[in-house]
C-alpha cells in the first residue's frame, strides 16, 4: 500500500496535549497511522488504534536498539539534546532489543521481584497516611499534585534505590525538563545534570553497597555476567523517573476523573474493594503514559493499510488505543467496575513496564487513603494544564479544596 500522502503531518500543539482524546477519535477513525511532528520537531508516525498498537508494541520489526538512536536522531533534526540524552541515559533494557534486553531484564529482576514489592505495602501506606496528615492541616486548599501525588511515589522509590532525600527535589526539575516536550540548552542541561548525579550515585553504591535496590542491581549478576556502570546508571534513571512519573499521573489523572464523576466516586466510597478495579480503570481511562517510548522501523511496516518505510520513528498511542470503542464499548465513560482486561498504559509484550505492581500498590494505597480521609474532596478551581510531553500525559496543577475552614 502507499505512503499516507497527507500534505502536513499533523504538528502536537497545546490543544492536542490539552484534549489528546478529541484528536485520538478523529484519527482512529481518519487516519489511524499518521505522520506527526512534536512539540521538540521531531517527525514520526503514530499509531492510535488498539489492535495496531498492541501489534506494534511487540513487532521485532519496531526496534528499541539505543545505539542506533544518535545516527537517526542527528538525521532527523532531533536536536543535539536529545542526541545527548540518548548517549549518556539511553543504555536501559527499555532502549534495547533481544538478546541485550533479555539480559538486561533478568539481571534487573532479580533485585525487582513481586516479593520485594508486596513487602513494601506498611511503609507507602505510612508514608501516604503521612502526606495527608499535612494536607489536613494545610486545609482547606492544597493542590494535590505538589502534596501527595509527587511525594508518594517520589519518596517509596528513592527510599527504594537509596536516593539522598536532600536531591530529591532537584532530581524532579531534572524530570520535568527531560520529559517535557522541549528541546535546547535547558534540555541538554538537564540531561547532564542528572547523567553526572547518577553516575557518582552508583558509583557509591558500588563503594558502599546498602540494603536498597539500586545496591542490590549493581551487584546483580547471572552466569558471571553483570551491568556495566554505565548500563547502570542508565538503569537508575529509567527506574527512578518511571518509578515516580507514571505513579504521580496516575493518582493525578485518577482523583481528576472521580472529582468529575461524583456517581463514581460514591461507588468506590460505597465498596472500597472496588479500588483495585478502579484503578486498572484510571490507567485505561486516563492514563499517565501518552504515547509509548521511542521505536524505529527496520524495514517496512504496514499498519492499518499504510506503509511506514524503514528508519522511521514510530510512537504508538497508548491514550488513543485505551479508548478504542472496537475494544471498550462506551470507552469514553468512566466505569470503575468495568472489565479492563488488556489495557496497554503499562505497554505490551516483552517491554511491559517492569515496575507496574510497584505503581497498581501505589495506586490502590492513594486511592483508599485519599477517599478514606477526604471524603468531600472537590475541585478549588480548574486545573492546571497539561504538560507538553509525548510520553507524560499529566497535569501541571490539580488544586482542591479539602475543608471548610
Amino acid at each position: 500500500m502507499p505512503i499516507s500522502q497527507e500534505a502536513e503531518p499533523l504538528r502536537l500543539d497545546r490543544s492536542f496535549f490539552d484534549d489528546p482524546d478529541a484528536r485520538y477519535r478523529e484519527l482512529r477513525v481518519d487516519r489511524p497511522v499518521v505522520r506527526a511532528v512534536g512539540p521538540n520537531g521531531l517527525p514520526f508516525w503514530m499509531i492510535t488504534r488498539y489492535a495496531d498498537a498492541r501489534a506494534a508494541l511487540n513487532d521485532a520489526r519496531l526496534s528499541k536498539d539505543a545505539r542506533r538512536l544518535p545516527d537517526l536522531l542527528a538525521r532527523t533534526d532531533g536536536g543535539p539534546s536529545a542526541r545527548v540524552l540518548a548517549d549518556s541515559l539511553a543504555q536501559h533494557m527499555l532502549n534495547a532489543d533481544p538478546p541485550d534486553h533479555t539480559r538486561l531484564r533478568k539481571l534487573v529482576g532479580r533485585a525487582f521481584t513481586m516479593r520485594a514489592i508486596a513487602g513494601l505495602r506498611p511503609r507507602i501506606e505510612q508514608i501516604a497516611s503521612e502526606l495527608a496528615d499535612a494536607m489536613d492541616a494545610a486545609a482547606p486548599d492544597v493542590d494535590l499534585l505538589d502534596t501527595f501525588a509527587f511525594p508518594l511515589p517520589m519518596t517509596v522509590i528513592c527510599e527504594v534505590l537509596g536516593v539522598p532525600q536532600d536531591r530529591r527535589e532537584e532530581f524532579r526539575a531534572w524530570s520535568n525538563t527531560l520529559l517535557s516536550g522541549e528541546s535546547g540548552e535547558r534540555h541538554a542541561a538537564a540531561a547532564a545534570s542528572m547523567g553526572r548525579f547518577l553516575t557518582d550515585l552508583v558509583a557509591d553504591k558500588a563503594a558502599n553497597p546498602g540494603e536498597d535496590m539500586l545496591s542490590e542491581i549493581v551487584r546483580a549478576s547471572e552466569d558471571g555476567d553483570s551491568l556495566s556502570p554505565a548500563e547502570t546508571t542508565a538503569m537508575a534513571f529509567l527506574l527512578l523517573v518511571a518509578g515516580h512519573e507514571t505513579t504521580v499521573n496516575l493518582i493525578g489523572n485518577g482523583m481528576l476523573a472521580l472529582l468529575r464523576d461524583p456517581g463514581q466516586r460514591a461507588r468506590l466510597q460505597q465498596d472500597p474493594d472496588l479500588v483495585p478495579n478502579a484503578v486498572e480503570e484510571f490507567l485505561r481511562y486516563d492514563g499517565p503514559i501518552n504515547l509509548a517510548t521511542i521505536r524505529f522501523t527496520t524495514e517496512p511496516v504496514e499498519y492499518a493499510g499504510t506503509t511506514i518505510p524503514a528508519d522511521q520513528f514510530v510512537l504508538v498511542s497508548l491514550l488513543g488505543a485505551n479508548r478504542d470503542p472496537e475494544r471498550y464499548p462506551d470507552a469514553d465513560r468512566l466505569d470503575v467496575g468495568r472489565d479492563v482486561s488488556g489495557h496497554l498504559a503499562f505497554g505490551y509484550g516483552i517491554h511491559h513496564c517492569v515496575g507496574a505492581p510497584l505503581a497498581r500498590l501505589e495506586g490502590e494505597i492513594a486511592f483508599r487513603t485519599l477517599l478514606a480521609r477526604f471524603p468531600d474532596m472537590r475541585l478549588a478551581e480548574e486545573p492546571g494544564p497539561h504538560r507538553t510531553s509525548t510520553l507524560i500525559h499529566g497535569l501541571t496543577g490539580l488544586p482542591v479544596r479539602i475543608g471548610a475552614r
